[in-house]
């Protein structure tokens, strides 16, 4: 393989430009007050606006960190569970995002019920689209993406 030539040949993508590594990856976000050990990978450009309040008021969180099982079936298998987005450990409190619109949240907040059934000893909190734009406003995020 080492000193092996390859034919040349015509190739009409060549004058295609090429998709640089910024164009591909998109900025990663320095946070200060993230207490994970892997970057987080968020699902959507809202909780990556919740992860940047969090951080600039310098309030110690994780991302999606635990799992909560809600539902086995005969077998013992899980057939639900429910990850919360954020946990912010100082206060013990884990926080769910949802850009949902309101007539589409009810699947979440059964799903929340439930944790709150199974587990009365866990503080969650849900925030909706209008509390994420309300932030938005009040501290000039982009929600534009």
């Amino acid at each position: 393989m080492g000193d092996r030539q390859w034919p040349q040949r015509e190739d009409s993508r060549a004058s295609e430009p090429v998709a640089t590594l910024d164009s591909v990856v998109p900025e990663t976000h320095v946070f200060q007050a993230y207490c994970g050990v892997e970057p987080p990978r968020f699902a959507n450009p809202a909780e990556l606006e919740y992860a940047k309040v969090l951080d600039w008021h310098g309030i110690p969180w994780q991302y999606e960190p635990t799992t909560f099982v809600l539902a086995r079936d005969a077998e013992g298998r899980v057939t639900e569970a429910f990850t919360p987005d954020f946990y912010l450990p100082e206060q013990g409190l884990y926080l769910e995002v949802t850009v949902m619109k309101q007539s589409l949240v009810t699947r979440k907040n059964r799903k929340l019920r439930k944790l709150r059934e199974r587990y009365p000893n866990v503080k969650i909190k849900l925030f909706y689209k209008r509390d994420l734009e309300r932030l938005a406003q009040h501290f000039h995020l982009d929600l534009a993406s």
